[in-house]
This record gives structure tokens, C-alpha cells and sequence, in this order.
């Protein structure tokens, strides 16, 4: 910028004067331009000048004062009127924000269309930012009040245990604190946990695996060698494991696990938590879940993978018809499994679950034999969320120490003997000791493995990934392979899960028999009621019947007729009232 133009512009700021005292203008007498728009804007000042005088002698001092007051107040009001309507733009957008998303439910939307507008405003379709739903935004469909502080659970305490029962010997559930069902959802973490060193988990695809090694896993785990087993335990930012799964385009799609397509795309979709079992081999009896609040009958889906043999039996049961949903399960086929033993074939749903469902969050796993009792969110507010964990298993309610829960699979002919010397002997080589308290604040190397509680996050996705590997390689028994892989994880990075007390499970799960079992046992007892004959039988009436469970009122007797009757003994007064027509009445 030249100074003959900074000299024409500042001058048509009545500012040109006060600039040339000062000697702004270096050029200004080498320019005829500038020296002609000087004069002018001299002269408009002078005009000014006299026009003010002009104006106070016209209207007044006093009328002008006021002139100015109302030109300031003016001003006030409008600056004041453009501060309100912007703090009141500030508070509307939170509004349009969650219109905007109710807009983006995929109940209107969709599926396709939803993963559009997801992948085109994060650009990550996997790992979105914070957790969706394909059903809702759960996140933004409740009002996320705080919880009351303290928590309302902070002054619970487990009772005493109960007396030793002869009659009823084992486990039993014990009280659990759980907060409203609204209250859990507003506890939510908004964004996921923080993995550990680990960020960035891919899984081996290999359509054409070899077995190099004696005991190298499966066709369908890809035989991991040792050497590859060692270093899938060397944790860093960036792994690639075995994970099951290795043929096949995606997992369920020529994998050696087969799903339906349709039922595929269901699987991909988006889910902040799911609930999901297994039936395979016929092996159990469905249970339909109980106490689940609407909020998760509509926003958590249920899914239960079944093999062809299960689904032929529900379907000659009349159980499964064409919407493939039996209550609240959403019923998942699965087509040629990979093993012949069933145990196995529901280990892969069990410890893959992020594997068939890439876009999830949280999840709950029950065995198939159990009934869930609690409301999903309640039991994740109180075992992860509540405790600031991102995998939760109770312990055995028994045993703490593998060394004794592989003795006590053999002794129950749960597996073969040798197959379970075999595992614990290398477990053995690589530093397996016995449990003791040295190993606090770990409290068991043993868990019941029925239910699973997770984030699905890199590491647990890492760790249920290792765990089905030692499945895969050793025996099906889970218990046996599972502290060796959580310390070995554990040693390298930090990371712990939630052990919980197995009588806290069973607050939240009813634990059934196997089908085989209920099909051997004998059928209950009927239960025969007597009527009580009009005349009294010494023989009968003399032991109390075991059916009532409440003393019948005091019956009210004529005082006249006392005498010897009491000093008759008190069967002999009870056996008349049970004689009587009154006795008929009360039951």
C-alpha cells in the first residue's frame, strides 16, 4: 500500500491532520492528489464545526443532553437484544443437535442410508466416536441426569451368609444393590474406555491353513503355531492374531461358522449393548429372560446362535416359525459348524462375539442353560460401569486354584484325563503355580465361566481372541485356560478385569439344568389332598398335614360347655376342629 493511498484513505476519517502533524505522510508533498483531498477534508471540518454550534443554540443544551441519552440508550438496547438472541441461538442448538439425530434413527432411515451418513460425518465406520444404536441413539434418547452423590449404593454391605441348611447344600444367590433402570442408562460412559497400549487389533485370514504342530488348534482357528501363540502375548499399539475365523470373506460367510446374509447384515449393524447365548447340539432348554424393562426391550436386542439340529427340534416343537424369534431371542442359524463337539462349536460365539459383531459396545453372554432375571443395564451399571471395568466374570464359588478345578474335571468325567494332564503340564512349563494370597489383589484363578460382562475394546477384544486360542489348542474347559492368559496380558500392560462373588451372579441369572439331565429325571411327586372325613380318624389326624402353611383362626367355644374336654390333650383338641365343618370353611 502506497502512501498516497494511506493518506486518502485515513482522510476520509476527518484523522488526515492529526497524521501530518505527526509526520505520517512521507510523500505527501510530491503529491498534488494528496495535498487536494487534504483541502477538502479540512473545509468539511470546519463545516462540522460550525454546524455544532448551529444545532445547541437551535434546540438547546438541555434538549440536546437528552438527544444524547436516548441515542445511548438505544444503543444499549440493541447490543443488549443481539447478546440474548445469541445466548438464546447457544441454547437451541443442543435441541437441533438431538433433532437432528432423532431424524437419524434408522426406525426411518435405512440401513444403508445410516451407515452413510455415520461414515460420511466420522469417517470411521468401525470405531465410531461415541456408541450408536441401529434401533436409536440410546445416548441421546434419555436425559443423562447425574446420579445422586453419593452413589445410592455406597452404604450397601453383603448380609451375613445364612445358617447352614442340611437340606440345601451348594452356592446360593445373596442381595445385590442395583440402581433404576433409568438411573443406569443415564450412568452410561458416553465414550469408550481407553485400550491400553493396544489401539489398533486386525485377525489373521488364511484360506488355506496348514497344521505344522501336533496341537495347533483347528482348521478354523488357522493352527497358530508357538512361536506365533508367544508373540500374540507380546502386546503393542498395533497387533495381528489369530482369532478364528481365517477363511472366508468375513466372519460368517464361508468361515466354517455360517450365517444366513440376512442375518449377517443384522449382525453388522450399530448397538450399544446386545445380550446374547447358544444352544447347540440340542443341548439345552430355552429360557425367556424376565424383569426387562421397555427401555431394553427396545433398545437391547437378544440373539441366540443355534445349530441346524437345535433349530429342527424348535421347529417340530412348534417354537420357531418363519420370524425366527422366540419372545425377546432373535434367533441366529448357524450352518456347518466347525466342530463335532458341541461345547466347542459354543465357545466361538461365547469369546468371538466382536468377531460377529464388529459394531457393538457392551454385551452380556449367557450359557444357554441360564434365564436372565435383571435388566440388562442394571447389571452393567453395577459390574462394569460402577466399577470402572471393562470386563467383568464372577469367580467359582468353590475353587481358586486350577490345580484343583483340573482334578475336579477329571473326577466329574467332564473331559478326557490325559488331554487335561496334558494342559496343565504345559501350563506348568511356562510358571503356573498354585493360587495363594500373594497373587492379591487377584482373588481367583478360577472362574464360572457362564457369563461375560465386556466393552468391547481392543485389549478385552485382544483377550477373549487369546482365550479362544487356548480353547482352541487344549480342551474346551475354559476355567482351566483362563488365568494364564489374563496374567499373562496383565504382566505386560495395565489392564485388570472385575472378578465378582458367583452369589452376585446368581442374583442375576437362574442357573437350569441341561436338557439331557431334565429328561432323565424322574417327574415331581403329585401332590394328593385328602378331604378331611366327617368322622374323625384317631389314625389319620394325629400328624399335621404339611400342606398348611397358616393356623386356622381361634374358633370361639361356649364357656358352659367346658368341663373334662380340657384336660383332654391338644392333638385331641385339635383333631375336633379338623373334624369339624368349620375346618372346610378356613381351608
Amino acid at each position: 500500500m502506497t502512501g498516497g493511498s494511506l493518506g486518502l484513505r485515513t482522510g476520509s476519517y476527518a484523522s488526515l491532520h492529526l497524521q501530518l502533524q505527526n509526520g505520517a505522510l512521507q510523500n505527501s508533498a510530491t503529491s498534488p492528489l494528496v495535498h487536494k483531498a487534504s483541502k477538502t477534508n479540512l473545509s468539511s471540518t470546519r463545516e462540522r464545526e460550525r454546524v455544532i454550534p448551529l444545532c445547541c443554540r437551535y434546540f438547546g443544551r438541555r434538549r440536546v443532553a437528552m438527544l444524547l441519552l436516548f441515542i445511548l440508550a438505544l444503543l444499549v438496547f440493541v447490543f443488549g437484544s443481539f447478546a440474548v438472541s445469541r445466548d438464546s441461538s447457544d441454547l437451541k442448538a443442543p435441541y437441533e443437535e438431538t433433532t437432528l439425530r432423532d431424524l437419524l434413527n434408522p426406525a426411518v432411515l435405512k440401513t444403508e442410508e445410516f451407515k452413510d451418513i455415520i461414515t460420511s460425518t466420522h469417517g470411521n465406520l468401525i470405531n465410531p466416536p461415541f456408541p450408536y444404536s441401529n434401533r436409536s441413539l440410546i445416548s441421546y434418547s434419555f436425559p443423562r441426569h447425574s446420579l445422586p452423590s453419593p452413589h445410592p449404593c455406597i452404604n450397601f454391605a453383603l448380609p451375613p451368609p445364612a445358617p447352614a441348611n442340611g437340606k440345601r447344600t451348594g452356592a446360593r444367590p445373596c442381595p445385590v444393590c442395583y440402581i433404576p433402570v433409568e438411573q443406569a442408562i443415564a450412568s452410561m460412559p458416553i465414550a469408550p474406555s481407553i485400550s491400553p497400549v493396544l489401539r489398533n487389533l486386525t485377525y489373521i485370514h488364511d484360506g488355506n491353513p496348514i497344521k505344522t504342530e501336533p496341537h495347533g488348534g483347528s482348521d478354523f482357528g488357522g493352527y497358530p503355531s508357538l512361536r506365533q501363540r508367544n508373540d500374540s502375548f507380546d502386546i503393542k499399539e498395533s497387533m495381528t492374531v489369530h482369532c478364528g475365523f481365517v477363511k472366508g470373506s468375513k466372519p460368517g460367510n464361508q468361515s466354517g461358522f455360517d450365517i444366513d446374509e440376512a442375518d449377517l447384515l443384522e449382525l453388522e449393524e450399530f448397538h450399544e449393548v446386545i445380550v446374547a447365548s447358544a444352544i447347540f447340539g440340542n443341548y439345552d432348554v430355552l429360557q425367556q429372560p424376565i424383569n426387562i424393562s421397555e427401555e431394553s426391550k427396545k433398545f437391547v436386542p437378544f440373539y441366540m446362535f443355534i445349530d441346524e439340529e437345535t433349530e429342527a427340534y424348535m421347529k417340530n416343537s412348534s417354537l420357531l416359525d418363519s420370524r425366527k424369534r422366540i419372545g425377546l431371542w432373535r434367533i441366529i442359524v448357524v450352518h456347518n459348524v466347525p466342530y463335532a463337539d458341541s461345547r466347542r462349536n459354543g465357545k466361538i460365539p461365547k469369546l468371538l462375539l466382536h468377531r460377529l459383531f464388529p459394531n457393538i459396545q457392551y454385551s452380556i453372554w449367557i450359557d444357554g442353560k441360564l434365564q436372565l432375571v435383571v435388566d440388562p443395564f442394571q447389571i452393567l451399571e453395577r459390574f462394569l460401569w460402577r466399577q470402572n471395568a471393562t470386563f467383568a466374570i464372577s469367580r467359582h464359588y468353590k475353587r481358586f486354584d486350577v490345580f484343583e478345578e483340573a482334578d475336579a474335571n477329571k473326577a466329574a468325567g467332564k473331559y478326557d484325563n490325559s488331554s487335561i494332564d496334558e494342559q496343565i503340564g504345559f501350563y506348568v512349563t511356562e510358571g503356573l503355580t498354585p493360587y495363594s494370597l500373594a497373587k492379591l489383589p487377584i482373588t481367583s484363578d478360577v472362574p464360572e465361566g457362564c457369563v461375560l460382562i465386556r466393552e468391547h475394546i481392543p485389549i478385552t477384544n485382544l483377550f477373549t481372541c487369546l482365550w479362544f486360542n487356548e480353547v482352541d489348542r487344549f480342551t474346551s474347559r475354559d476355567q482351566l485356560s483362563f488365568s494364564m492368559v489374563r496374567d499373562k496380558i496383565m504382566s505386560k500392560v495395565n489392564w485388570s478385569l472385575n472378578m465378582f462373588l458367583d452369589c452376585e451372579r446368581r442374583n442375576f441369572v437362574i442357573q437350569t439344568y441341561h436338557r439331557e439331565l431334565l429328561e432323565h429325571m424322574p417327574p415331581p411327586a403329585r401332590e394328593v389332598l385328602h378331604r378331611p372325613s366327617l368322622v374323625p380318624d384317631v389314625h389319620t389326624v394325629s400328624k399335621p398335614s404339611v400342606h398348611i402353611v397358616q393356623k386356622s383362626p381361634p374358633v370361639k367355644r361356649n364357656s358352659s360347655k367346658r368341663g373334662r374336654s380340657d384336660k383332654k390333650s391338644t392333638s385331641k383338641r385339635h383333631r375336633k376342629v379338623i373334624s369339624g365343618h368349620r375346618e372346610d370353611n378356613s381351608l
